[in-house]
């Protein structure tokens, strides 16, 4: 099992190549879409807590959200970041099943609350499930829409989070623009994604698995630095930690099979080293 950030369904295994991704913000929408579909609709594998745990996740942490709601994926721990204290309102962008969201709902306590935003119906299901199986449904909502369009109030929110998911959006740069619109003064954006040290070259970036594996839509991270802080969020913060094994354990999936054919081995190996797993803080001022 890899130790390695695993953000997507490729880790999780789809079969077959996939074809270059459609670029219009209609047809990467439908691509993601489709592939979180299939992992909403998957039985768990075993290997989740171990992969969850490896991301920053305690074991407390683990314990107090449904099993359900962890499928496994994700690039760091945006709630071990955000610092939340009780009576505060978290808003997680591409909230999935759910998990960083009921792991937000326990810091914040029953005075507290979180919305969890994201386009997928059978994300948007299983979530909303396990917000009844944990007793949650009265504090944690979970609401459909594009994070680039938030279905929130501007002024609202004490924190932003989000596991690696920004990377996938179409317009990223809008995407913190609405992050900024809806917290509140003082408010605080939290966030692990992927970013990249270096540009892609364009058969990996318009690669439709490797996009929506948080690879193929990942900005060169002063690209993303300065996209939060034109947004204008104020004192970014930024760590990272290598996240090439994510590429390197794909070498012999036939779902890199033709980039891999098509480039040579060493090259993706190269471009691999590129890929770093980012926690992102910042401010509204």
């Amino acid at each position: 099992m890899p130790n390695s950030p695993c953000c997507a369904p490729s880790c999780c295994g789809p079969e077959g190549p996939a074809p270059r991704i459609d670029d219009s913000a209609d047809g990467i929408r439908q691509q993601v879409r489709s592939q979180y579909a299939g992992v909403a609709s998957r039985e768990g594998s075993g290997r989740e807590k171990g992969v969850s745990l490896a991301l920053g996740y305690s074991e407390a942490e683990l314990g107090n959200a449904p099993e359900d709601a962890n499928l496994g994926v994700g690039c760091g721990n945006p709630t071990a970041l955000a610092s939340l204290s009780p009576g505060e309102t978290v808003l997680d962008l591409g909230a999935g099943a759910g998990l960083d969201a009921f792991i937000a709902a326990e810091k914040v306590g029953p005075s507290g609350q979180v919305i969890g935003v994201d386009m997928t119906p059978e994300m948007l299901a299983r979530a909303r499930a396990n917000a009844v199986k944990a007793g949650v449904a009265d504090r944690v909502e979970f609401r459909a829409g594009v994070i680039e369009n938030l279905p929130v109030v501007s002024d609202s929110v004490d924190v932003v989070i989000s596991n690696c998911v920004i990377n996938l959006s179409p317009d990223k740069p809008q995407v913190f623009r609405e992050a900024y619109r809806v917290l509140k003064p003082g408010g605080r954006l939290a966030v692990s994604d992927i970013a990249l040290t270096e540009a892609l070259p364009e058969l990996i970036a318009q690669h439709a698995a490797l996009y929506a594996a948080c690879v193929g839509g990942a900005m060169v991270i002063d690209d993303y630095i300065a996209a939060i802080e034109q947004a204008g969020f104020k004192d970014v913060r930024v760590t990272s930690r290598d996240a090439s094994a994510m590429i390197e354990n794909w070498i012999d999936d036939p779902i890199v099979s033709e980039v891999v054919a098509s480039v040579g081995k060493e090259e993706v190996l190269r471009i691999a080293k590129t890929v770093r797993s980012y926690a992102v803080e910042a401010l509204k001022a």
